[in-house]
């Protein structure tokens, strides 16, 4: 992944020189990564996508069996990055200004007055989103495309980083309510939690028989901040494409729209947000340049959320993931 591939120059996109305190800002992400993988253990590839989703400024579906250490995953994350942080649980009966906030009666005044709901912070955890009804769920559609809340007919912004991670379980589906494809479509990746290995599930026993208790992150020390995640997305906005690897990026998503197992496929937002988590996981692995091998690492968490399978793939038994892969094995890349 870290070879350069022979670019055409005459036809490269332009980049900016990095900005000042780049190496820092992926120097302190890296600690980050580090001091999360303290607490969960066994989820490195997990947190690695979390940091390329805040480094591209763009929100997060987890999805896994209960009991993966999804919800602690993010806590761990917040707490290891100095952010303000809430967590909401999605239930049956979660109302709308349950979760952006209400115009709430003031006696003293006669007014009324707005009280934020807990969307107004810098990470928000919507725990098991698909157990809301969709009027709740689409209560997080402005705040996630417009990074602000319309209340009483009046936007109020939301801060400065703002970062929805999301969880469901992909069983128990009795009692839930699947997010549609336009909202599916506002996350930038899908992240899946894996059931750690042998040895990773007893290095986890070994710490809780240590004394490791979940409920308290103390021992977690925050080593990045706003502004070394500032530094980053600025950064990430410098690497270079090559347009041979734009127009990678673009066949692979034309792909699947021509797929015969695909009754959906992906939407031009769904290119650009393939290219915006290659370039940031370039810029992770210390290149100032996007390869195709970067693009091909980041195409499935990216992309698995935007298709669908047609009723008759799903019967054989076909996967999005496994549709991706074919279409990856086919798609020629750029040399």
């Amino acid at each position: 992944m870290n070879h350069p591939v022979d670019l055409d120059k005459d036809d490269d996109v332009p980049a900016d020189a990095p900005p000042a305190g780049a190496e820092e800002a992926r120097a302190a992400l890296a600690a980050l990564r580090a001091e999360v993988g303290k607490t969960v253990v066994g989820q490195d590839s997990v947190v690695t996508g979390l940091v390329i989703a805040l480094l591209c400024r763009g929100h997060v579906l987890l999805e896994g069996v209960p009991g993966t250490a999804k919800t602690l995953l993010v806590k761990t994350l917040s707490r290891a990055l100095d952010l303000d942080f809430k967590r909401v649980q999605f239930t049956p009966d979660l109302m709308p200004g349950d979760v952006t906030g209400s115009m709430v009666y003031d006696a003293r005044t006669a007014e009324f007055d707005f009280r934020a709901g807990p969307v107004f912070t810098n990470l928000l955890l919507a725990d098991e989103i698909n157990r809301t009804p969709p009027k709740t769920q689409a209560s997080l559609l402005e705040a996630m495309e417009e990074r602000q809340v319309s209340v009483d007919g009046k936007a109020r912004p939301l801060p400065d980083p703002f970062v929805v991670c999301a969880t469901q379980n992909p069983v128990e589906y009795e009692g839930t309510y699947p997010l549609p494809e336009a909202q599916l479509d506002r996350f930038l990746v899908k992240l899946t939690v894996p059931v750690p290995s042998r040895d990773e599930e007893i290095a986890m026993l070994q710490r809780h028989a240590s004394g490791f208790d979940p409920r308290d992150l103390s021992r977690v020390r925050p080593v990045a901040g706003a502004a070394e995640l500032a530094a980053g997305q600025a950064a990430v906005r410098t690497v270079h494409l090559d347009a041979k690897v734009a127009a990678y990026v673009v066949d692979l998503c034309r792909a699947t729209r021509q797929s015969p197992s695909l009754a959906l496929g992906v939407s031009p937002r769904g290119a650009t947000a393939l290219l915006a988590t290659s370039r940031a996981w370039a810029w992770l692995s210390g290149r100032d340049y996007v390869t195709p091998d970067d693009v091909k690492a980041l195409a499935r968490p990216t992309l698995r959320h935007r298709v669908q399978l047609r009723p008759e793939a799903e019967l054989e038994g076909a996967t999005a993931d496994g549709v991706l892969e074919g279409i990856l094995a086919h798609v020629p890349a750029p040399r």
